[in-house]
């Protein structure tokens, strides 16, 4: 009987540590999730424009492993604003690294869209990221890289 009650005060205060640590991580983790949802649509309608055959098994191994990706970096990113983000006073390695890592996946997800949609450009979300205007990030697509 103790050994139960040691197991479930265990258990009750590792849940609650990784519950407040992962409580102001949780918009970031669901943003991560829509867009995990958002790539794999597109990236599903884009292979079958292209003709590609789609493996289901492939499709899951790689969603999953980009959702288990996404939770390491938001870990990452609040080990990082409650260890460095202390010193500075805001989170500047955190959201950074957030914002790198968020890129990468809206650059996928524009891309697939584009592909799908027939539009023979490309997303460059770092030319975006220095200047505001959204035609100079989207560029014309190279006939090389379709080979």
């Amino acid at each position: 009987m103790e050994q139960t009650n040691y197991a479930a005060t265990i258990l009750s205060i590792v849940g609650v540590t990784l519950l407040e640590f992962y409580e102001p991580l949780l918009p970031w983790l669901l943003f991560a999730f829509m867009l995990i949802l958002s790539d794999l649509r597109f990236g599903i309608l884009a292979s079958k424009k292209r003709g590609e055959e789609i493996r289901h098994s492939r499709m899951w191994r790689r969603t999953f492993n980009k959702a288990m990706d996404y939770v390491c970096w938001v870990t990452l990113a609040g080990l990082c604003s409650r260890s460095i983000g202390v010193v500075f006073g805001i989170p500047v390695v955190s959201m950074g690294l957030l914002i790198i890592i968020y890129g990468i996946e809206i650059s996928s997800c524009v891309n697939n869209y584009f592909v799908y949609k027939g539009i023979k450009k490309k997303f460059n979300f770092w030319k975006l990221l220095n200047r505001p205007e959204v035609e100079n990030a989207i560029e014309e697509e190279d006939v090389k890289s379709e080979k």
